[in-house]
């Protein structure tokens, strides 16, 4: 068995830590003795009048902004070292879970953590390592085909049947689960190596002003809903709920903290000669189908109201895209 390594902390900042330690007591204690005798003197003076002491009153002004500029520095340091205590003990403790889980498990790899998606990136020099526009693409792309194929097992599972739940008319996709994905993974990625607490704030702010974003838009530019949440307690305009918030909230835990991951390794094995350029021709993609299948929800929209094809265009659309199948390919989708 191969001898374990052994390491310490750094000598050197646990000695310069003890003397700024020291100081900063000693200052403490010089500032509070100082102050005080000041402020006496200044009670003493008050009853005869403090504008015979002005000198005395620049002198504690001169301390109070020296104090406030302290009181700034030591609430960026105490954040700082606050987030670094954080990482280290969560990083420890995501350690000791990927140990555990490689232990235990006999036919599935084990979750990686988050620092080991980060090392390995940089090793490879990965085209789309980070937080960057390649990386967040590619998580896109996986969240709008995978949103879909679990919402239609999870419909199979709860109602019994296989439900649509596509978004564009092209392929498996649904904007709203990519962009989901992508948020998620932008604002949560300078948290991945922080505490858990941290990922449920995020997921439960973001995704609740993505699905009320979504909402509003679709709303406003189609005139239809896909969602209402109006008989919900805690409900704000019926487009999203304290329930499905803390969902959210949930869902940001198990997104930083396990899908990311997981997404990550699937990138990483893209090759770097073509991960570029196939990422703008399935961008080019995309953005053709999205503008494709706003323009038929539009016409769709139009039918509803009665509205008459009055072009090549519009006729082609009610030709290919009659109310049958777009009832199909939309089920969930009401026009108000």
């Amino acid at each position: 068995m191969a001898e374990k390594r052994r390491y310490k902390m750094n000598a050197k900042l646990r000695i310069r830590y003890a003397q700024v330690k020291k100081d900063l007591l000693e200052l403490e204690e010089d500032v509070t003795q100082s102050v005080n005798s000041q402020l006496n003197e200044l009670a003493k003076e008050t009853e005869g009048g403090i504008s015979d002491v002005q000198s005395l009153q620049d002198a504690l002004l001169d301390e109070v902004e020296l104090l406030d500029d302290a009181s700034k520095m030591f609430e960026r340091m105490h954040k700082s070292t606050s987030s670094t205590a954080d990482e280290i003990k969560t990083r420890i403790s995501e350690a000791k879970r990927y140990e555990k889980e490689t232990e235990d498990r006999r036919f599935f790899r084990p979750n990686p953590t988050n620092a080991m998606i980060d090392y390995s990136e940089e090793k490879l020099k990965h085209f789309a390592r980070g937080n960057t526009f390649y990386k967040l693409f590619w998580i896109f792309f996986i969240g709008c085909f995978g949103g879909v194929v679990i919402e239609m097992l999870f419909c199979l599972i709860t109602r019994g049947h296989l439900e649509n739940r596509v978004g564009l008319i092209w392929g498996p996709f649904n904007l709203v689960y990519g962009f989901g994905a992508l948020a998620l993974s932008f604002f949560l990625y300078k948290y991945r190596n922080r505490s858990r607490l941290y990922s449920f704030a995020g997921g439960f702010i973001v995704g609740s002003v993505i699905e009320y974003l979504c909402s509003l838009f679709q709303e406003i530019v189609f005139g239809s809903t896909s969602w209402d949440y109006s008989n919900m307690p805690f409900n704000i305009n019926g487009r999203i709920c304290l329930l499905y918030s803390i969902f959210w909230g949930i869902l940001g835990i198990l997104w930083i903290k396990y899908i990311y991951p997981r997404m990550a390794i699937w990138i990483m094995k893209i090759p770097n000669k073509i991960g570029k350029v196939l990422t703008w021709c399935l961008l080019v993609f995309m953005i053709i189908d999205s503008l494709a299948s706003g323009l038929v929800v539009y016409r769709w929209s139009e039918r509803v109201n009665g509205v008459v094809a009055t072009n090549g265009i519009e006729r082609f659309i009610d030709e290919v895209y009659p109310d049958k199948t777009m009832e199909w390919l939309f089920p969930n989708l009401e026009f108000k």
